[in-house]
């Protein structure tokens, strides 16, 4: 929990408090799926109507229940079948589902219970909103916004019927297009294959990734099902199975939506701000199989380095894109002798590195009834530094770091004339906790020093807070860096606010310096760094913006923050109210009208 007392967010830029009322609404829908009651607030249109009205009621999104009985999906159209043997597959392959659903693989942990998963502002909205004119309400949006701000989040299509786990739901955009001191809102899913399949069926088909095997019986039960689904025809594995909900990238002159079970999904933005889905990318057939959520661009050659990992040999394997978009050839690293969860790692000017952490795929787990992948403590965790430019992994080295398991990876940089790597991430102090009790989790930024000539490595925390999500000033990626903004978890992955970390302090300092709650009841995102003149070599690092999209629970109202970077108290600049909420989501990106142009 956040040791110092919070700050009301209202109160510090306190616009006028007409402007802070919550819209009325025109309309409601009301679902329930397997006990539990859904209530969506239709979108608000018109940002220009009565704001003296009275707040209206807050919406209640989940209402918890003790029937645990299976319902129907929200309206979604199914085709109708052209025979009577499509119909009888059809209508068995329905019937073996529910079977799993109820009897085999109910949903019995709260960490795959969809009314404790989607509750509050982590339910889905129910359908996508084309660009819709947003209200500033406080300040203006400073010139060096103009491009737009996109967010990845889970967002399901079909309110699950059995297990459903946080990171399971099928990626959604929320982009907010800014042009000329004006805001427009898309959210718009990524027509993956799976949504399109889906969509087209009326119903799931491709099995959930964390939350659809757990256990012997329910694995092999679904195993079936998913075999007798694609010898029906529903689907093919070849043409992905991915969500596509994780993150974004802009390289290679192309916007990227990512999830590292798939390949990327080039998406644009049009001149209105609408959201497009152009399709799989594999970069001319090179690009065979998923990568990572979080390459990293070099943002002085262009370069871009990534990974992917798997459950079979090699279960990392590194790759790089040069500036013109072509990807050279895999360096398979068979040194890591695991398939640990690697879904992050970093880059300096010299080297790339990974950590093989304390969470890993584990078969011994599935045979007590729980997830293919969790926690095994008697595993050390590694840091693992290789050239950026190695051509195998012969000149992969590996460190021995006792307790430092890190989701994310917030930079790295060299010293010592590449003698030493300096590695800045969050440490996750309960690695046990981070698939199945997230509000248990506490993760500690730590400044680690990796010594390649001695082998010795040092750590120091830089913060007590519970932080994750952090980032920095983009222009800074692999070099030395002094400001960090971090989301402050409380719990995670509820996020109650965000500070600013300057790494140069002492090691044995606190290193916050600056800090913004954003009151009681409201919850963000992960921050970003904006800068105020990207072009200018000369500018500080920290001169520029922090933006998110924050959620008010009471009032059931949704915003767009503009930061002062540079300010002690990170001052709001701009607060845009959004027509309609935003789900709590993961990670986002901003791109500059210069990149939209070019998509």
């Amino acid at each position: 929990m956040d040791s110092l007392s919070s700050s009301s967010f209202i109160s510090t830029f306190s616009p006028p408090s007409s402007l802070l009322l919550p819209r009325p609404s025109s309309s409601r829908r009301l679902l329930r799926i397997n006990s539990a009651v859904v209530e969506e607030r239709s979108p608000i249109t018109n940002p220009s109507q009565n704001n003296d009205l009275p707040p209206s009621k807050p919406k209640k999104l989940y209402t918890h229940r003790t029937n645990h009985t299976a319902v129907s999906s929200p309206a979604k159209p199914r085709p109708q079948p052209q025979t009577s043997l499509a119909t009888a597959l059809f209508t068995r392959i329905t019937t073996m589902e529910e079977v799993i659903n109820t009897f085999i693989d109910p949903p019995s942990r709260p960490s795959v219970d969809p009314k404790h998963v989607l509750s509050d502002n982590f339910a889905p909205v129910l359908d996508e909103l084309p660009p819709t004119e947003c209200q500033i309400i406080h300040g203006s949006l400073p010139p060096s916004l103009n491009g737009a701000y996109i967010r990845n989040g889970p967002n399901p299509q079909f309110l699950p019927r059995g297990p459903y786990h946080l990171f399971d739901g099928d990626g959604m955009l929320h982009a907010i297009r800014i042009r000329d001191g004006k805001a427009t809102l898309c959210s718009r899913y990524v027509k993956t294959y799976k949504y399109n399949v889906e969509k087209q069926t009326g119903t799931p088909v491709i099995p959930n990734v964390f939350s659809g095997f757990n256990g012997v019986p329910a694995s092999m039960a679904r195993g079936a099902l998913t075999a007798f689904r694609v010898l029906a025809g529903q689907f093919n594995p070849i043409n992905g199975i991915g969500l596509a909900n994780t993150s974004l990238a802009f390289f290679c002159n192309r916007l990227f939506a990512l999830g590292e079970s798939d390949l990327p999904y080039a998406v644009r933005l049009t001149e209105s701000g609408d959201i497009v889905t152009i399709g799989r990318h594999d970069f001319d057939g090179k690009l065979a199989m998923s990568m990572t959520a979080h390459p990293k661009t070099d943002p002085e050659t262009g370069e871009t380095f990534a990974f992917r990992y798997g459950p079979v040999p090699p279960f990392l394997t590194f790759f790089r894109f040069d500036s013109t978009g072509n990807k050279r050839k895999d360096v398979p690293v068979f040194s890591m002798t695991s398939p640990s969860f690697l879904h992050d790692f970093a880059i300096t000017s010299r080297y790339a590195i990974f950590s093989e952490i304390q969470i890993r795929m584990r078969m011994d787990s599935m045979l007590e009834g729980g997830s293919p992948v969790g926690a095994d403590n008697g595993k050390t965790p590694r840091l693992g530094v290789i050239p950026r430019y190695a051509e195998g992994e012969s000149e992969m080295k590996w460190f021995e770091v006792p307790g430092f398991n890190i989701i994310h990876a917030i930079n790295a940089w060299d010293e010592d004339d590449g003698d030493t790597i300096v590695l800045i991430a969050p440490n996750i102090m309960s690695i046990e906790h981070t698939l199945e009790r997230m509000e248990l989790v506490h993760a500690l930024v730590e400044k680690v020093k990796i010594d390649l000539v001695t082998g010795i490595v040092t750590r120091h925390p830089i913060s007590a807070r519970n932080l994750d999500f952090a980032v920095i000033n983009p222009a800074f990626v692999g070099r030395r860096s002094r400001y960090v903004y971090a989301a402050i978890g409380d719990p995670m992955p509820k996020i109650s606010g965000v500070v600013k970390l300057d790494v140069t302090r002492g090691d044995r300092d606190d290193c916050t310096v600056a800090r913004r709650m954003y009151g009681p009841g409201c919850y963000g995102g992960e921050p970003f760094f904006v800068a105020r003149d990207p072009g200018d070599p000369e500018a500080e690092e920290d001169d520029g913006y922090v933006v998110t999209y924050v959620h008010d629970e009471v009032a059931g109202e949704s915003k767009f923050l503009v930061m002062d970077a540079k300010s002690p108290e990170l001052e709001v600049v701009a607060a845009v109210r959004l027509p309609r909420r935003v789900p709590y989501g993961f990670h986002g990106l901003f791109v500059k009208e210069s990149d939209l142009n070019k998509l």
